[in-house]
């Protein structure tokens, strides 16, 4: 057999990627599942022959997903990759121009959100023997610039295959970061469309199975003394869940942590369902759009411990949230760039590898018992501001939208998953939602993106089709990318849309109106005389919308109906919307903690007047923890 196999650069690729795996705790998974594609002239004739070339089907060794928009390709894949514990993830190709650029918002979604997707957009010709070809930029000032640099910046690992011999080291790097559980996130191969088509010799090795093993590494025995001499001195310690209990796998271990020494946990989004809300220790979401249980432990805790989170400004309040003047910080993470956030004592480690080893170095302590009364208490208390935002109204009118998700919590299943990402909707669910199973709660709010949900319930139900896949969408974002309807219908995969009306920005209006902008083009209205957006709501029909792209809908006007249709809905074999009108009024709880948005510091009308006064008090409360 010859050592080489001649073979384009596409073809090659295609043939790499179906050869390589991750491999966790003895289980191995492939770590391209497979491809979705938009095909144009950039890569048409070079990934799209070469995925013809190597057979496509059920046994086909890197399937394809037909999209409809760029971004959204992403966010499938994406959805993905968060369902799969970021051990699997997909690859998108795109053609040159406006479809390579479609890809840097989700692409910052990714990298942002520390999930792997592999990025594959055609670029313009390597040799130059058309200049311009159609789509590409022209820069005075550099000619080896195209408009797929914009991904730089967005991408964890970017690399522009020149020659065909290049893609070896390019493929390999990808690889390397993709599989990483600290370096992962968005990965670009920019692909000339000219080299894509290339032959070359390549040497067979090249294709060999390739096993990527995700490591868990365990925390410096040093410092994990000193984090367990830490807690046992606290009197008031508080750890915070992120998003890394879920990638590692360590919910067993954080629980068993509580279990034995009776601290409390709270939530941030992406951490949400790292325990089960009913769990003695949870209190619930922490932050701006926490619950007032959390933020009044946070607020008095004198020894933060977090683990797998980023400590965004939601979470952390805009750093106004942790008042003790004493507190200080633990922080276990595989990344020392977020171990170190805080001026916290760093344990990079593991998330499971480190609940562990802390719980073995605090074995025999427990919180004092007063301690663990009062947040019992807190927690009972908030279980009764829940139950009174979400319970059903007597009367046939539209449902409030905490009301929506009170029907909808009592309509899915413990394995079922909610995915939202932007508009009031994610403060609400932080704030009122009772996760009943790791997965279930699936909030993208690192980017918190417009447009996300739908087709993050696609890549979702693709990962775990034995799962029902709920999007929860309000009418903004729903106008921004409901294409991916289409994609549902087609391959025939029974995603839930809730389709949530409200005329308008609801969270942006309400922010607008905190800080002095009066709501000022956040609704969805006719211009009235004046010129204002004040007249009647627009008579737009979403429901209609995703009716004409193929989907079922059902439509609900009060709560009675809407408990009906999300009943119908979860036991639907085809994807299927529910469309439900809410009532403003009441709102949910207000948020128990703040959040910076500077507002004008120079003005006349009252509103921003009196929101600047708002502004300097809440910010006197910001410091710097050091």
């Amino acid at each position: 057999m010859s050592p080489t196999l001649r073979l384009t650069v596409a073809q090659a690729l295609v043939r790499f990627l179906a050869a390589q795996y991750t491999e966790r705790d003895g289980a191995r998974h492939r770590l391209i599942d497979s491809c979705w594609g938009i095909f144009g002239h950039g890569n048409v004739a070079g990934l799209g022959q070469a995925l013809v070339e190597s057979g496509q089907g059920p046994n086909a060794p890197l399937p394809f997903h037909q999209g409809r928009n760029e971004q959204a390709m992403v966010h499938a894949a994406v959805g993905f990759a968060r369902q799969r514990d970021r051990l699997s993830a997909q690859a998108v190709t795109t053609s040159i121009g406006p479809g390579a650029t479609n890809l840097v918002t989700g692409a910052a979604l990714a990298t942002i959100n520390r999930l792997p997707v592999l990025l594959l957009p055609g670029d313009t010709f390597a040799g130059r023997p058309a200049d311009p070809v159609l789509q590409q930029l022209e820069h005075p000032g550099a000619g080896d610039i195209s408009v797929n640099d914009t991904l730089r910046p967005v991408s964890r690992w970017f690399d522009r295959v020149h020659r065909p011999e290049a893609l070896i080291p390019a493929a390999l790097g990808a690889m390397r970061v993709l599989a990483d559980p600290v370096e992962t996130g968005a990965v670009t191969l920019a692909l000339p469309q000219d080299v894509q088509a290339e032959a070359y010799a390549w040497p067979r090795a090249f294709f060999r199975e390739r096993v990527w093993r995700v490591p868990r590494p365990a925390p410096d025995p040093d410092a994990l003394a000193e984090a367990a001499a830490m807690v046992r001195a606290a009197r008031r310690p508080l750890l915070i869940a992120g998003g890394g209990v879920h990638h590692s796998g360590a919910h067993d271990a954080l629980c068993a942590l509580v279990d034995a020494t009776g601290i409390p946990v709270a939530t941030t989004q992406a951490g949400k369902g790292a325990l089960r809300h009913d769990h003695p220790g949870e209190v619930g979401g922490v932050g701006h759009t926490g619950t007032a249980v959390a933020a009044g432990l946070a607020r008095s805790a004198d020894l933060v411990i977090g683990v797998g989170t980023r400590f965004t400004d939601f979470t952390t309040a805009s750093h106004s949230l942790f008042a003790d003047p004493a507190v200080r910080f633990v922080h276990l993470n595989i990344a020392s760039h977020d171990a170190h956030k805080l001026a916290a004592l760093p344990l990079v480690a593991d998330a499971r590898t480190g609940l562990r080893a802390l719980a073995g170095a605090l074995a025999g302590h427990r919180v004092p018992a007063a301690y663990t009364a009062e947040y019992t208490e807190g927690r009972r208390r908030w279980a009764e501001v829940v139950d009174a935002a979400t319970a059903p109204s007597a009367g046939g009118g539209p449902p409030t939208q905490p009301q929506v998700i009170g029907a909808l919590a009592d309509a899915v299943g413990d394995e079922d998953v909610i995915i939202n990402a932007a508009g009031s909707l994610p403060g609400d669910l932080h704030k009122l939602w009772r996760a009943r199973s790791p997965r279930q709660y699936h909030l993208e709010y690192g980017y918190s993106c417009m447009g996300y949900e739908i087709p993050a319930a696609i890549g979702v139900a693709l990962a775990a089709p034995e799962r029902a896949v709920w999007a929860l969408v309000g009418d903004g974002t729903y106008l921004m990318m409901p294409t991916e309807i289409v994609t549902a219908v087609q391959e025939g995969l029974p995603i839930k849309l809730v389709l949530v009306q409200n005329h308008g920005y609801a969270s942006i209006g309400g922010l607008s109106q905190a800080t002095g902008a009066e709501r000022f083009g956040t609704d969805y209205r006719f211009r009235a005389p004046d010129g204002t957006f004040t007249g009647a709501p627009l008579p737009v029909d979403l429901a209609a919308n995703a009716a004409s792209l193929g989907m079922e809908v059902l439509r609900a006007t009060s709560g009675d109906t809407l408990r009906q249709a999300l009943a119908a809905a979860r036991a639907a074999e085809g994807p299927v919307a529910v469309y439900v009108e809410t009532d403003p009024e009441p709102a949910a709880p207000a948020a128990p903690a703040w959040w910076d948005v500077p507002v004008a510091q120079t003005a006349t009308r009252p509103a921003a007047v009196a929101a600047r006064a708002g502004y300097e008090r809440e910010a006197a409360a910001r410091r710097r923890y050091l």
